[in-house]
């Protein structure tokens, strides 16, 4: 892209499931997120472009709140970059917000946080609407001690227990800002914040809360995990059709909207009753 052009960020929402992946792939038989904006904004711009995101989730992996930014000589219009770029792309993918931002600005570098939610559905029997965007566990689960166990993924730590043996990231260590497991009606959320996360860390991590949760282990196993600094020691991987990218944080200056940040869909639920 020239240096001169105009960037732009979007925020994305999409629908995992027939896809191989945000990132694109080398064959072109293989549908990505990416590569479907790509081609879509591509034909409004006139020109190729190149997007990049706040968090390249894994393949079956849903987003309400991925960041991506691209950048192009002339400005459409916000217009143009939405609603003109959604008429062109599947009906599982589609652009929000637009925003101008600095030539600077990196959808990636630029963020602070990442934040992720893991869906549970408790319903004794398949949910047809569910399939594919929640990982059914009918089992009763020990809601309270899945959260003391998470409370020991809190801080700076080195997450080497939770990495993905492919993980080409040059640091296992993150910092959790925030997590917590609640339970809403038939669901279990595990929802966690953090600067950044490892391949697989959040589903690695689903799958080690879930032993706690049906009685397994002790939620103390957590810590014990982490200190292994070994992936044999954690749990199994969590399917993917449980996770979604549902908030990315930036500094104020950047020029991304609160809105776009912390999206009302965030909120928990009120209570029934």
């Amino acid at each position: 892209m020239p240096a001169s052009g105009k960037r732009f960020a979007l925020r994305i929402e999409y629908d995992g499931s027939a896809f191989g992946g945000w990132q694109k792939q080398s064959s072109p038989e293989v549908p990505t997120v990416q590569a479907s904006l790509e081609a879509a904004i591509g034909k409004i711009a006139d020109s190729p472009v190149k997007l990049v995101c706040a968090g390249r989730t894994d393949a079956g992996v849903h987003a309400t709140s991925q960041i991506a930014h691209f950048e192009n000589p002339v400005d459409r219009g916000e217009r143009a970059w939405s609603v003109g770029v959604n008429s062109l792309l599947p009906p599982s993918v589609r652009v929000h917000e637009v925003f101008s931002v600095t030539i600077n600005f990196s959808a990636r570098f630029s963020a602070l946080f990442r934040r992720y939610v893991y869906i549970l559905y408790g319903g004794t029997i398949d949910s047809v609407l569910l399939a594919g965007h929640a990982v059914r566990e009918p089992g009763k689960l020990d809601v309270e001690a899945m959260r003391k166990g998470a409370r020991h993924l809190l801080g700076e730590l080195d997450f080497s227990s939770f990495q993905a043996a492919g993980c080409q990231s040059k640091s296992p260590f993150r910092e959790v800002r925030y997590v917590d497991v609640y339970a809403q009606r038939e669901f279990v959320v595990i929802d966690i914040c953090a600067n950044a996360f490892l391949q697989h860390m959040v589903r690695n991590i689903a799958g080690s809360l879930l032993e706690v949760g049906r009685g397994e282990r002790e939620p103390d196993w957590i810590r014990e995990i982490l200190l292994a600094k070994d992936r044999k020691a954690a749990g199994v991987t969590a399917p993917p059709e449980g996770l979604y990218l549902v908030a990315v944080s930036y500094p104020e200056d950047c020029g991304i909207p609160a809105r776009a940040i912390a999206p009302p869909i965030l909120d928990r639920l009120p209570d029934a009753g």
